[in-house]
């Protein structure tokens, strides 16, 4: 028979909301840019001890500096994931409807097409019937 346990304390595990979901870490332009700063003057040997410091990849590093050379500040700044819309929605709008459209008109064609073999069936048996008659 086993032996009994002494009474233990529950433990729980009491949830906290803030550590459930995390989310993608977002830095503000002064930040990447006071990385940047940093990073170009680390000698050698010393970006990396930056870069675990400041808990930064360095490919954020590389895109940080690519996105401050090609806009300036303004391209530090945060942008919408995913790639930019080619399109505004009224240009999606007016392509969704001349599809419709063409839709459309492919669709009256076939019914003028049958329309058309339904009036030549019937001539053909009006010829049919009008022949056997004389």
């Amino acid at each position: 028979m086993p032996t009994p346990t002494p009474d233990l304390p529950e433990n729980q595990v009491i949830p906290a909301p803030a550590l459930e979901k995390r989310s993608r870490r977002q830095y503000t332009a002064e930040h990447k840019l006071r990385i940047i700063t940093e990073a170009s003057a680390c000698k050698h040997g010393q970006l990396g001890a930056m870069l675990r410091r400041e808990k930064r990849y360095s490919n954020q590093l590389s895109a940080s500096r690519r996105e401050y050379a090609e806009r300036g500040v303004d391209g530090l700044s945060k942008s919408s994931p995913g790639p930019a819309a080619s399109k505004t929605a009224e240009q999606r709008q007016n392509e969704q409807l001349i599809k419709e459209n063409d839709r459309l008109k492919r669709k009256l064609e076939v019914a003028n097409d049958c329309l058309d073999l339904q009036k030549k069936a019937l001539s053909m048996l009006d010829h049919l019937r009008s022949g056997s008659d004389a």
